[in-house]
């Protein structure tokens, strides 16, 4: 936990521009983004996986994603947007801090996610 970057970040020793923050959640643009305005949902607190998350947290992380993405969707002139979580290695989560992306959509954009 010491090392984890998303830790560094909700303690303020790796600075970044926030999108939105409540009590336990916040946001950021992604660092790699597939997209303009790919970003991330992040837990203050370290959860390796969103099954650590707490269910009392629920409405604070719903707080957190609609408002990012009601925010990036209006930047972005985005028609919509996909919501992707990566739990464990096996599926693709390389940060074992719990994150959300929140990949901004327009029509026809030739993205292609996993239905």
């Amino acid at each position: 936990m010491d090392e984890c970057v998303f830790c560094k970040i909700a303690k303020g020793e790796i600075p970044r521009k926030k999108i939105y923050e409540n009590d336990n959640f916040f946001s950021v643009p992604d660092i790699k983004p597939i997209v303009s305005g790919h970003s991330l949902v992040i837990s203050k607190k370290h959860f390796e996986t969103i099954l650590d998350i707490p269910s009392s947290l629920g409405q604070e992380l719903l707080d957190c994603i609609k408002h990012t993405a009601i925010k990036l969707m209006d930047e972005n002139k985005s028609e919509g947007f996909n919501l992707v979580v990566n739990n464990f290695e096996a599926a693709g989560q390389v940060v074992k801090h719990t994150h959300l992306h929140i990949i901004p959509r327009k029509k026809n954009d030739g993205l292609k996610v996993c239905a």
